[in-house]
């Protein structure tokens, strides 16, 4: 019987025996892995980056050749309608716009490969040429014109360039450290940028077809962007697939160039805008809403692209809705904000409010009373005129005062329940005399309701052994006993 120590040892010559295997298989994975790089080393070294034709091979390939020679074909007879019975992936003419689409992707990339190649030359001559020129085609036209002339102002930039660009560009070439490319050279780059020009004509061709079909394959995108607008868009996308599974803030993307403002002001420049800059209803909105109208029509026109992926509305009503949509939108957000209307007040509260009551109120309701002279004032007598301050009734009236007596303006004046405790609780006070029978003491008192008068000192003394404190707390008090019948 095996004991354990005899099953770990075979578990771990098991375990040597696969380590030996996986070892034997990393050896052979790592002589193909050199075997691998070996050979791209010697692709990339059989590379002759000096040769266009080594860089640049898409015009030579035979679908090139075969596709460009069925869209001339189709451009010079003109659009016809297709057959709306077939299916749509089973249209021939379907299947060019398909490859059209692959095909205008391939050019820009070839076009990006030539203008390394172009750049890389034309650096000994002028090497800030190229952060000042970013768009490819733009950098070939202007290399191509300048050649390999020093001076500038002889040299015609007008109509390639922005005319800021063009001075930024002249200034910066009087003071380059380049200098003049040989012969050789400067015919590489020539060539280089008379391939790129004329991969983007055949790029505008194979646009302007996939335009003129559009009716057909996306009508819906084509009613809201336009048909020119759409073709770029799915010829950057790579086809109305591709374009309907981006999302709408890649669309907005499309076709955005790089701009180099030269140092000038950003306040009028578009960014993070691409095709959709070109489109009618962008171009007939207010500058300060085109950043919301090209981000609601990215959106409109990816909804328009997923319908025509599916064929979902084949007449294009569904494209004319969503533009009729926009339009009302942006219409919208250019309508002046609503006139502030004059807020009314409250309608008042005809309740009357709760008041509190007790000793305070009462106190204040006395002090603030209307008094009996005021009273009388507000008075008139029926048929008796009053008398005023100016006479003839002008001035202030009296009222009813002094028309009872002989014209003298009377008030019985009564005196208030306020002032008569004000009165007694300073009359108890006592004001001057203390009480005590020194021979200091004086009889005058000093009141606010009497004003000097006399008084006998000993009588608040007096007055104090009366009462109760006489029965309970006097000296010579006694207690009372009660006899009991």
């Amino acid at each position: 019987m095996a004991t354990l120590a005899d099953s770990f040892l075979a578990d771990l010559d098991e375990l040597s025996d696969n380590e030996a295997d996986l070892l034997d298989e990393d050896d052979v994975g790592t002589g193909n892995m050199e075997e691998d790089v070996d050979g791209d080393l010697a692709d990339i070294e059989a590379l002759n980056y000096d040769d266009l034709d080594s860089v640049s091979k898409l015009q030579k390939t035979q679908r090139y050749i075969d596709i460009m020679q069925k869209v001339e074909d189709a451009l010079q007879k003109g659009s016809e309608i297709s057959n709306q019975g077939l299916v749509l992936e089973d249209d021939p003419e379907y299947q060019l716009i398909v490859d059209c689409n692959a095909l205008s992707v391939d050019i820009e990339n070839e076009i990006i490969i030539i203008h390394n190649f172009i750049r890389d030359n034309y650096r000994l001559k002028f090497p800030e040429l190229e952060s000042l020129v970013h768009h490819p085609i733009d950098y070939a036209r202007v290399v191509k014109k300048i050649g390999n002339e020093m001076d500038l102002t002889l040299v015609d930039l007008e109509g390639l360039l922005p005319s800021a660009i063009i001075m930024v560009v002249s200034v910066t070439a009087s003071t380059t450290s380049g200098k003049p490319l040989p012969e050789e050279t400067l015919k590489k780059t020539m060539d280089a940028c008379d391939r790129a020009l004329s991969l983007d004509i055949d790029k505008k061709k194979v646009l302007d077809f996939v335009e003129s079909r559009l009716g057909y394959i996306a009508p819906n995108l084509s009613a809201i962007v336009g048909s020119a607008v759409a073709a770029k868009l799915m010829g950057t996308a790579g086809g109305l697939s591709a374009l309907a599974k981006m999302p709408a803030c890649n669309v907005q993307l499309l076709g955005a160039k790089r701009k180099n403002l030269a140092g000038f002001s950003t306040a009028t420049a578009q960014f993070r805008v691409g095709y959709l800059e070109q489109t009618e209803i962008f171009q007939s909105t207010p500058p300060s809403l085109r950043m919301r109208a090209c981000r609601l029509l990215a959106g409109k026109s990816t909804l328009a692209a997923r319908v025509d992926s599916t064929r979902g509305d084949p007449t294009g009503k569904t494209g004319r809705n969503l533009r009729d949509e926009i339009r009302k939108k942006i219409e919208k957000w250019q309508e002046p904000p609503p006139a502030k209307q004059p807020k009314p007040l409250p309608v008042p509260d005809s309740e009357p409010k709760k008041k509190r009551g007790g000793r305070r109120l009462r106190k204040m309701k006395e002090r603030y009373a209307i008094t009996d002279m005021r009273k009388l004032a507000n008075r008139m007598q029926f048929g008796v005129p009053e008398e005023s301050s100016l006479g003839d009734g002008l001035g202030e009236g009296y009222g009813m005062l002094g028309q009872s007596g002989a014209g003298k303006l009377r008030v019985s004046v009564g005196q208030s329940k306020l002032a008569a405790k004000v009165a007694k609780k300073f009359k108890e006070k006592q004001y001057g005399s203390s009480g005590a029978t020194s021979g200091l003491t004086s009889s005058l008192a000093f009141t606010p309701v009497q004003g000097i008068e006399l008084t006998n000192p000993q009588g608040h003394a007096n007055q104090l052994g009366t009462g109760t404190q006489s029965t309970y707390f006097s000296e010579i008090g006694t207690f009372s006993k009660i006899k009991k019948p």
